[in-house]
């Protein structure tokens, strides 16, 4: 799996949808056919960067 944001190929799984690129540090989940991507803020909490986005597959 690649990172939705910077194409990087270090992409780790947090949990069963969820996933954590290395390379720029963002978390990312794919639910339903929907992309939703988050900052990691300092306390551990989750930041969405964007709205979610339809993605085909």
């Amino acid at each position: 799996m690649r990172c939705p944001a910077c194409n990087s190929l270090q992409v780790g799984k947090v949990g069963s949808d969820q996933f954590y690129c290395w390379n720029c540090f963002i978390e990312f989940a794919v639910r339903k056919g929907r992309l939703n991507m988050f900052e990691v803020a300092e306390d551990g909490s989750l930041l969405s960067l964007e709205d979610s986005v339809d993605i085909i597959g």
